[in-house]
């Protein structure tokens, strides 16, 4: 009998490890993870996100003895966020294959997956009549007020915004050297949380009305230019030259550099002041410094209006100076 003791003692023993790995088999995973067993990690069937990225942290509840592995595994990524107010499905092969290229032993984790995982991005809508008053906003505040009547025709969105939750801020930017007026193209910046997210194009159709002078009746080239032949109505600036005049009285004692037709719109190139002195004419020069004066007479070369440097034959010397006009009678010689 004594001989069979050994076996027997190996028998006994063999009997209390299978026991035992039975045992381990039926416990339930929470006496594991008492145990320190594994690291259990249950990912959830739904969750919300605002962030770019999926992190394993925030699509499942991790458990396990180690600290710093449970917070390794919760900042796994997982793959890129969806667009804000789309979702994205997840398989657990990619849950497997981002713990392995992460370093995770797998025998060490229970991963518990549903059978459709479903990861949606929290979004923020700014709908087409929001953008629509963000932008007329900005026209209102940046379109010259003395300009005049300003009427903001027609402001067209595509689409309404999309953005990820957040602190949302945002930047209407005009074409350089925009006159903002008739048809504009308008670029509108979104940021989120202090960084550039989106930016939309939108259109807005701005008309102003503003005096303008136009003739009231044909003219004829170098015609001296009275009341009677010119009238001020009210047009659209965004159909105009730039250059165009508004007051009356810039035309008047004016003539026309060329024959005009009815209701032609007059600008600084169309109009000019008559010449006062003419090729041939006797004015009188004056030479003038401090405290002499110095007059003569002498014959014009040239037409001339007033303010302009026209070249003058000094009868006394019969040389030719230049001389500004200063009426019909009168040019000066500037020092």
């Amino acid at each position: 009998m004594k001989r069979f003791e050994p076996l027997i003692a190996v028998a006994a023993r063999t009997v209390r490890i299978f026991c035992l790995a039975a045992l381990v088999m039926t416990l339930p995973t929470s006496v594991l993870y008492a145990a320190g067993a594994i690291t259990r990690i249950q990912v959830q069937e739904n969750t919300r996100i605002e962030e770019d990225q999926i992190l394993l942290g925030r699509i499942a509840k991790i458990q396990g003895d180690d600290p710093v592995m449970v917070q390794r595994l919760q900042d796994v990524v997982v793959g890129r966020a969806p667009l804000p107010g789309s979702s994205r499905r997840l398989e657990d092969r990619v849950l497997n294959l981002r713990l392995k290229q992460n370093g995770f032993d797998l025998a060490r984790l229970n991963l518990e997956v549903p059978d459709k995982v479903v990861v949606t991005r929290s979004f923020m809508e700014i709908d087409q009549e929001k953008i629509k008053a963000l932008v007329n906003a900005y026209l209102v505040k940046n379109i010259r007020s003395d300009a005049g009547q300003v009427r903001i025709k027609q402001i067209r969105v595509g689409e309404n915004v999309r953005l990820p939750a957040g602190r949302i801020s945002y930047k209407v930017v005009a074409p350089r050297a925009s006159r903002l007026l008739g048809k504009v193209p308008l670029a509108v910046n979104f940021d989120v949380n202090g960084k550039f997210y989106r930016r939309i194009w939108v259109s807005a159709t701005i008309e102003i009305l503003t005096d303008v002078v136009v003739t009231r009746k044909p003219l004829g080239r170098y015609k001296p230019i009275t009341e009677d032949d010119i009238s001020v109505q009210k047009m659209d600036l965004s159909r105009l030259p730039a250059d165009i005049i508004r007051d009356p009285e810039m035309v008047l004692g004016k003539r026309t550099r060329r024959a005009l037709g009815v209701q032609t719109v007059l600008r600084p190139n169309l109009v000019e002041f008559p010449p006062l002195v003419k090729r041939g004419d006797m004015v009188m020069i004056i030479a003038e410094t401090q405290g002499l004066k110095i007059t003569t007479f002498g014959q014009v070369k040239k037409k001339g209006r007033r303010g302009e440097r026209i070249p003058v034959i000094n009868l006394d010397s019969k040389k030719t100076i230049y001389a500004r006009v200063v009426d019909s009678k009168t040019v000066k010689i500037e020092f």
